[in-house]
């Protein structure tokens, strides 16, 4: 009975460990997916260039993105 008792610890340790390892990989899989590959960021900058951006612009823009939430 005590040989039975121990082969079914050692199963269920082993499982665990098992268990550990798909965890750790999977943790190192998802964070080479979210570490930045070293692309250059695209600049925004200039791209308004001689335009004129009013108060009454900026209220109109949240107005139409914030339609469904309040501010």
């Amino acid at each position: 009975m005590k040989q039975s008792t121990a082969k079914n610890t050692f199963n269920i340790l082993h499982k665990i460990e098992t268990i550990e390892k798909e965890v750790t990989d999977l943790k190192l899989s998802v964070l080479k997916k979210l570490t930045p590959t070293g692309k250059k960021i695209a600049s925004l900058k200039g791209i308004l260039k001689g335009i004129n951006i009013t108060e009454k612009d900026i209220i109109s823009a949240k107005k139409s993105l914030y339609s469904k939430t309040v501010i």
